[in-house]
C-alpha cells in the first residue's frame, strides 16, 4: 500500500504505514520546536502579518504606526480606545472604535477633553480641546509582542474639570526605561463627563446617567486587556494609578463592576471617592442638578442639550455659581456608596500603594480671607464642629498664633483630601485581604528658577504671576498638593519652574524605584531601598515618610482621621 502526505506546496510518497508514521512524527516534532510555520505560498498571501515595521503594532482595530525616542522607547500617541462621543453619542457610554484599513499614524497626542484653562501647572502637548477626546498613549520598551512586561495605566488629576494624558509630568518614557509599558488615558470631564438627566437615565438601558468620565476609564482598561500584548505588555500584570482626581478614579475603578478583572494592582496619590465631597451623590439629586443646569441655559430637552455647541456648554458650566455636576450612584457604574462597598469587602482585592502629601492645602481653604490666628482658627472650628469643637482642638491644638497656622494647614489638608485617602487605605486594609503600603510625601519643592521672577505656587502646583511689586508668598514648609507626581514618575526634568537639586533627584530615584517595584511585583521593596512595611489586618499602621532621608514610621495622626470619620458619619 502506498501512502501520500500532502504539504502546502508538495506531496510526499511513502511505501508503508510504518514509514508514513515515522516521517509524520518527525514533521510534527519539528513544528512543535519551531513554532508556527507559514509556507511561502501562505506568507505571500498575508504580507501584512509578516512584515510589520518595528514602529508598527497591530491592535484589534488595525495597524498603528508609532515612533522611537532617542532612548529606544517606542511610543504610540493618540490611540483611539472609544468612538468619538459626539452628536448622539454625547453623554453615552463609550462605544467601540470602528476598524480602519491601512496604517494609522500614532505620532501625535489626540485632543484633550473639553475644559477651561483652570490650572497653571498643566503643560499640555495635545492639539487643542475637543469632544472627540477618547485617546490613550503608550510608551513601551518592548521590541516585540512576546515580552509580557508589567503595565502602568495612569489617570490624570484636575478635579474632574481639567487635565490630559499629554501633560509632561505624566510622560511615560521614564517608567518605560525601567521595563514598564506605560499608558496615559484621556477621559471626559465636567458637564461632558458627569451630567445626569432623567431623559439620559431613560435612554441608558440601565435606568441611570452620569459617570461617563469613569466609564471612559473602564473602557480604556478593557482596551488594554485586549490590546496591550501587542505592545509587549502583560494584561495580567496591569497596575492602575493616578493623582488627585486620578487617584479618586483609581478608587472608583476598584468598586465598579465595569472594571472587574482588568487590573492586578492599584496606586493612589492624594484622593479617593470614599467619604468625600467629590464622591457620588444619589441619582435623583444628580438628575435634579442636570435639569437645573439645562433650564439655566434654555435647553428644555435632551435633544436641545445635544444640539448645543460644545464650547457653549463648556462655558455655561464654568460660570461662577453653577452647581457642580457630581458623580452619581447610578446603579450601573456605582452600585452604592464606595465606602459601603469597601466596608462589605466587595472591592477589587488587589495590593494597594496609597498616600498623600504633608501640606495638601493652605489655611485659606479653612479660614477664607481671615488671618490664621488662634482666635480665627478656634472660631472656624466652632462653626464646623459645634459641640465637638473642644475635641477637635485637642487634635489640632492652637494655643498660639504659630500653632494655629499649622493647625489650620493640617485641618485644611485633612478635610480637603488627606482624610478620604486615609479612609480608602484603612478600609482596604481591613477588608481587602491584600497588603496596603502607605506613604507620606514630605519633600518641599525647591525654590523656583530665576526665570520665574516673582511667581508664587498655586493650589495644584500651578504658578501665579503678579506684578513686579507683588509680595512673594511664604515658601511651603511641606509637600503641596500634586508635588509628588514628577518625583514618582521620574519626570523632574520636564518641570522647568523649579530649580531642582541633587537631593530632589535622590528623592525621585527613591520614590520612582518604589513605584516601579510595586508595578512589577505588588511589593515596593527592593535592593538599596529603606524597608517599607505593609499594613495588613489590625495593629499599628506603618507609614513610609518620603524625603531626603526616607524611613518607615508608625501612623502619627490616626486619632485625627477617626475624628473626621465620626464627624462625616453624623
Amino acid at each position: 500500500m502506498t501512502l501520500r502526505l500532502a504539504t502546502a506546496d508538495s506531496q510526499l510518497v511513502f511505501p508503508s504505514v510504518r514509514s508514513w508514521l515515522k516521517t509524520g512524527v518527525k514533521l510534527l516534532s519539528g513544528l512543535l520546536l519551531l513554532g508556527p510555520v507559514v509556507s511561502p505560498m501562505v506568507a505571500a498571501q498575508t504580507p501584512k502579518l509578516a512584515q510589520l515595521a518595528p514602529t508598527q503594532v497591530r491592535v484589534a482595530e488595525g495597524i498603528l504606526e508609532g515612533s522611537v525616542t532617542a532612548a529606544g522607547i517606542r511610543e504610540f500617541k493618540g490611540v483611539p480606545f472609544g468612538a468619538p462621543p459626539v452628536g448622539e453619542l454625547r453623554w453615552k457610554e463609550p462605544q467601540p472604535v470602528p476598524a480602519w484599513t491601512g496604517v494609522r499614524a500614532a505620532k501625535q497626542f489626540g485632543p484633550r477633553a473639553m475644559q477651561l484653562p483652570l490650572y497653571g501647572d498643566m503643560s499640555f502637548r495635545s492639539n487643542g480641546v475637543s469632544e472627540d477626546c477618547l485617546y490613550l498613549n503608550v510608551w513601551t520598551p518592548a521590541k516585540t509582542d512576546r515580552e509580557r512586561l508589567p503595565v502602568l495605566v495612569y489617570f490624570y488629576g484636575g478635579g474632574f474639570q481639567a487635565g490630559d494624558g499629554s501633560e509632561l509630568r505624566y510622560d511615560g518614557e521614564s517608567m518605560a526605561r525601567r521595563g514598564i509599558v506605560t499608558v496615559t488615558v484621556n477621559y471626559r470631564l465636567g458637564v461632558f463627563g458627569f451630567l445626569a438627566h432623567p431623559e439620559l437615565s431613560r435612554e441608558s438601558g440601565h435606568n441611570g446617567s452620569g459617570n461617563y468620565g469613569f466609564m471612559d476609564q473602564s473602557a480604556a482598561l478593557r482596551w488594554v486587556q485586549q490590546n496591550i500584548a501587542a505592545f509587549g505588555g502583560d494584561p495580567r500584570q496591569v497596575t492602575i494609578g493616578g493623582e488627585s482626581a486620578g487617584s479618586m478614579s483609581v478608587s472608583a475603578q476598584m468598586v465598579t463592576p465595569l472594571a472587574k478583572n482588568t487590573f492586578a494592582r492599584a496606586i493612589g496619590e492624594s484622593g479617593s471617592m470614599l467619604n468625600t465631597s467629590f464622591g457620588p451623590v444619589p441619582l435623583s439629586e444628580a438628575e435634579q442638578a442636570g435639569l437645573s443646569f439645562a433650564a439655566s441655559i434654555g435647553a428644555p430637552s435632551l435633544a436641545a442639550l445635544r444640539a448645543l455647541p460644545a464650547q457653549q456648554l463648556l462655558e455655561a458650566a464654568g460660570k461662577p455659581g453653577t452647581p457642580r455636576l457630581a458623580p452619581t450612584i447610578d446603579g450601573y457604574f456605582f452600585l452604592g456608596k464606595p465606602a459601603e462597598i469597601f466596608a462589605a469587602g466587595q472591592q477589587a482585592r488587589v495590593p494597594l500603594l496609597v498616600g498623600w502629601n504633608s501640606q495638601e492645602m493652605s489655611p485659606g481653604f479653612l479660614l477664607g480671607k481671615e488671618a490664621p490666628t488662634a482666635d480665627n482658627f478656634r472660631a472656624a472650628v466652632q462653626k464646623l464642629y459645634g459641640r465637638r469643637a473642644a475635641e477637635a482642638l485637642q487634635l489640632y491644638p492652637a494655643a498660639t498664633d504659630a500653632q494655629a497656622e499649622q493647625a489650620a494647614t493640617d485641618m485644611a489638608g485633612d478635610r480637603f483630601i488627606a482624610y478620604s485617602t486615609w479612609k480608602w487605605a484603612d478600609a482596604h486594609r481591613q477588608t481587602g485581604g491584600q497588603p496596603v503600603y502607605r506613604y507620606l510625601f514630605a519633600r518641599p519643592r525647591p525654590a523656583m528658577t530665576a526665570a520665574m521672577g516673582n511667581a508664587t505656587a498655586g493650589l495644584a502646583g500651578g504658578v501665579i504671576k503678579g506684578s513686579g511689586a507683588a509680595p512673594k508668598a511664604p515658601a511651603a514648609t511641606g509637600a503641596v498638593h500634586s508635588a509628588e507626581i514628577e518625583y514618582a514618575l521620574g519626570n523632574l526634568a520636564t518641570n522647568k519652574v523649579y530649580a531642582w537639586t541633587p537631593d530632589d533627584y535622590k528623592v525621585s530615584e527613591t520614590l520612582q524605584s518604589y513605584f516601579a517595584n510595586f508595578i512589577k511585583t505588588g511589593n515596593p521593596n527592593g535592593k538599596g531601598l529603606p524597608a517599607w512595611p505593609a499594613a495588613q489586618g489590625s495593629g499599628p499602621v506603618p507609614v513610609l515618610r518620603v524625603d531626603v532621608t526616607t524611613k518607615a514610621e508608625t501612623e502619627a495622626h490616626r486619632a485625627r482621621y477617626q475624628f473626621l470619620d465620626q464627624a462625616f458619619s453624623k
